[in-house]
């Protein structure tokens, strides 16, 4: 299905806009939202949010100086209709796919992208920055962040606008509110005001006003500070704001652009303390299915432009990670009053819906607040509950120095169920769950987990709700399992202790996580070139099961350890093991298999696993580095 786009054809960059009138700005919003519904039909991706900010980002590259004056975009998951109107529109669709364009914002990807975000609420603190940096050189370029209502949830961004009224007297916010219902009504009489209050008249008059007061006794400055910010804010609301330092502008129609253009044309022109400018929006506006869906289409596969229709991945009989932690977390609540689940903004992806649904008193959404999260955790658990924290790999991140502090140094039994460890394929580096592994591991006192399959994941969710004198994490991938059976009630794994899975002679394959398979499979393939492989499942990178890595070690010429995480985690940890039993002294041949030390850019799971090395080929390869290749490896074959 082709589009017709002939004014959005004539734009190559935002300077071509700037000259247009509010007529041609509507048809360019139209078709850039006709694009973009083309776009991520194509590759799927982020929806319902671009939608929603369509005549927001034509009306802001429209009237500011992109990208002199700059723009940062808070998640950037709403980004792609300013990926289209910045010079990527030839690329649009080879987003998320490998080689392609980020599905979020990315430095090295355009000067139209100056901050790079895929997590919530950094904008207003590098917003501050730059405006900061830009104060600090003389210069005079608009500073402007983009921020959601959901962000608004995670203090970062209430300890950015904090700051802000001390740092800068020129800073924009956009407060895009399309969920929130925070604003009043929004209509004629809420655009005038808000028009009016931003306007050079208003401004003039109010900068008087400050410098008579300026001249008045404390007690009756502060009067008449508060007598104007109250008087605005019983028209127009965001007194929260206005306590905050911010002067604040709104709330306004986020898609009309006769609302929207005069509006930041006027806060453009502020330059006595920073603004917050109050835009309504709708995800999903503009395209039918989006509207009606439940999550706007937030996130899609590839679909049919017309129906809406999601097209379906190939059917399997295993069961999703994320589906059976659920499973299992709601097996063990029925059993145990005192298990909850804690969520932050997550629920559907980290499948605590699905828990919600039976126990919706005992499941907590926080919001977007990590650091809350964990630290809500421990006080539950210092209380005598048992909560188990459900957070994406790269999400708990956020969190970590309330896990030290209040989780680990106090040994409080709070289970972290980290989803997403590992890649994770369309959405890149900003999401892979890389280093948990390794920033839990060096904590005392920690249980560190992997689950090898969907059965081992229900023992592990199993083990955690046992284990109430210390804290406890387990990581699992996204996607399926691998079609094993699942007990019908899980019993806990002993602590520190690991399994063998395949005996053999060569080398020891020991692997922390779902990448078993594969090594399984690079036995079968070392097994065709005459090499004897035993392939272990370490279950715990933390406390290790040392014995079992002992008698891999006395066993057998050569050990690799294979993990889905980040140089410095499961593979170090043996490696310190060994050196600190003697293990090395004997002339024991050792590689560490993880994930390389850069960050992967987006592509399908298995090709940038294959690219690490980490699938069985690599595994293989890993394997044969360690026992010398070449005529070596062929001895040892006529050997066995």
């Amino acid at each position: 299905m082709t589009i017709s786009t002939p004014l959005l054809d004539r734009v190559s960059d935002p300077a071509d806009i700037r000259g247009f009138d509010l007529f041609e700005l509507r048809t360019l919003a139209e078709e850039v939202r006709q694009e973009t519904i083309h776009a991520v039909s194509t590759t799927g991706g982020h929806l319902g949010a671009g939608l929603g900010v369509v005549e927001l980002t034509v009306a802001l590259h429209h009237v500011f100086n992109t990208p002199k004056d700059i723009l940062i975009w808070d998640v950037g998951h709403q980004a792609y209709p300013h990926k289209i109107l910045t010079g990527r529109r030839d690329r649009i669709r080879t987003l998320r796919q490998g080689g392609g364009l980020s599905g979020f914002t990315k430095r090295s990807e355009s000067p139209y992208d100056p901050f790079g975000a895929a997590h919530a609420a950094t904008s207003i603190s590098a917003a501050l920055g730059f405006a900061a940096a830009r104060d600090s050189r003389g210069d005079d370029n608009s500073v402007i962040a983009v921020i959601g209502d959901g962000s608004m949830s995670a203090g970062m961004a209430y300890e950015a606008m904090n700051n802000a009224v001390e740092t800068t007297k020129r800073l924009i916010v956009i407060l895009n509110d399309n969920d929130m219902s925070i604003a009043p009504p929004v209509g004629g009489m809420s655009a005038y005001l808000a028009r009016l209050v931003s306007g050079g008249a208003y401004q003039a008059v109010r900068k008087i006003g400050k410098e008579v007061a300026s001249h008045l006794p404390r007690p009756l400055k502060v009067m008449a500070r508060k007598a104007e910010e109250y008087a605005r804010g019983m028209a127009t609301g965001g007194t929260l704001f206005e306590e905050l330092g911010f002067y604040y502008v709104g709330p306004i129609d986020g898609h009309n652009l006769d609302h929207l253009v005069p509006v930041l044309k006027n806060v453009q022109q502020i330059d006595d303390g920073p603004v917050l400018v109050h835009v309504v929006t709708q995800k999903g506006k503009g395209y039918a299915p989006a509207e009606s869906s439940a999550d706007k289409l937030h996130a899609v596969v590839k679909f049919d432009v017309v129906t809406g229709q999601q097209v379906k991945p190939p059917t399997s009989n295993a069961p999703s990670y994320t589906k059976v932690f659920a499973s299992e977390l709601i097996k063990q609540a029925r059993r145990d009053p005192l298990v909850v689940g804690i969520t932050a903004a997550m629920p559907s992806g980290t499948g605590l819906d699905l828990f919600a649904k039976e126990f919706p008193d005992r499941c907590f959404d926080v919001g977007i607040a990590e650091q809350h999260a964990v630290t809500f955790a421990a006080g539950l658990a210092a209380d005598g509950m048992k909560p188990f924290a459900a957070l994406y790999s790269t999400f708990l991140q956020r969190g970590y120095d309330q896990v030290v502090h209040d989780v680990a140094i106090q040994g409080l039994p709070v289970r972290f169920a980290i989803d997403r460890a590992g890649l994770v394929g369309a959405d890149g580096a900003t999401h892979a769950g890389t280093f948990d592994i390794g920033y839990l591991g060096q904590l005392p006192g920690f249980v560190v987990m992997a689950a090898s399959d969907e059965a081992e994941l229900a023992h592990m969710v199993a083990t955690a709700t046992a284990l109430d004198d210390r804290p406890s994490a387990f990581r699992f991938p996204r996607g399926e399992g691998v079609g094993v059976t699942i007990p019908d009630l899980a019993s806990p794994l002993e602590i520190g202790k690991g399994r063998i899975v395949r005996e053999g002679t060569s080398v020891a394959i020991l692997s922390f996580g779902t990448r078993l398979q594969e090594c399984l499979k690079a036995a079968d393939l070392l097994s065709a070139r005459g090499l004897s492989a035993t392939v272990a499942d370490a279950r715990f990178a933390k406390p290790l099961d040392v014995d079992l890595i002992l008698r891999l070690a006395r066993e057998h010429e050569a050990l690799v350890t294979v993990e889905e995480g980040a140089i410095g985690g499961f593979g170090a940890f043996v490696l310190h093991a060994l050196a600190e039993h003697g293990a090395l002294d004997r002339g024991l041949k050792v590689r560490t298999l993880t994930l390389p030390d850069v960050f992967q850019d987006q592509d399908k799971p298995e090709a940038m696993y294959a690219q690490a090395g980490l699938d069985a080929e690599g595994i293989v390869r890993g394997c044969l580095a360690a026992l010398g290749g070449g005529a070596d490896q062929a001895k040892r074959a006529r050997r066995a």
